[in-house]
């Protein structure tokens, strides 16, 4: 992997729509996967760092409570779920993104996430109350920033207008939210039968 492909990603962000365009249709399908894997890895850990290490002024977790696998799961599941409402939804609405380019898109737009939030976990035991303002600051820039390079790389990957773009985000986020109330479901339905089944042994057990 040469030097061009490990700063695309950079160039991506800062000139999102040549970028995506050419992340799309001119840069290698194979390398740009490692490098959204390399992005979504870097995100997870600078999440499981950011509640284990900054400082208590803007640390919202009890470090000795924090749970690793839960911070791994906040990130994955997230862009799972948008990754597969989006592809789901855009192949009804004639979208030419395949699976994979959704993903790719997906993953270079939360670059942002770690470029501007990794710095602020080590700044962020030195800042006095005061200056907490500037880390949310800088929270809500990388957040919106993410946000944008998410619309523009959904618009590009499927070749959708503005107004088509805004409308498949929005059925996506609901998609996401029944995607959610029915892992939910599952989960509560296999809890109850686990419980049953362990109620029932111990019947059986007791009255033997």
């Amino acid at each position: 992997m040469n030097k061009e492909y490990i700063t695309f990603p950079f160039y991506v962000i800062m000139h999102p729509f040549n970028g995506y365009w050419e992340l799309k249709y001119e840069q290698n399908k194979k390398l740009n996967l490692i490098l959204s894997f390399g992005i979504l890895l870097m995100l997870i850990l600078t999440n499981v760092l950011s509640s284990q290490y900054s400082g208590f002024l803007v640390n919202i977790y009890n470090p000795e409570y924090m749970n690793s696998l839960m911070e791994i799961t906040y990130v994955l599941v997230p862009v799972l779920f948008w990754c597969v409402a989006n592809w789901s939804l855009t192949t009804l609405m004639d979208g030419e993104g395949k699976f994979v380019d959704i993903f790719t898109s997906t993953c270079f737009a939360l670059l942002p996430l770690v470029i501007v939030n990794f710095p602020w976990i080590w700044l962020s035991n030195v800042i006095s109350m005061q200056e907490t303002t500037f880390y949310y600051f800088c929270n809500s820039f990388a957040v919106l920033w993410s946000i944008y390079l998410l619309f523009v790389g959904n618009m590009t990957v499927h070749q959708f207008t503005p107004s088509k773009t805004i409308v498949t985000i929005m059925l996506s986020l609901i998609a996401i939210g029944f995607m959610a109330f029915l892992c939910l479901l599952f989960f509560s339905l296999i809890q109850q039968i686990i419980t049953f089944i362990t109620i029932l042994y111990q019947e059986i057990t007791l009255r033997n």
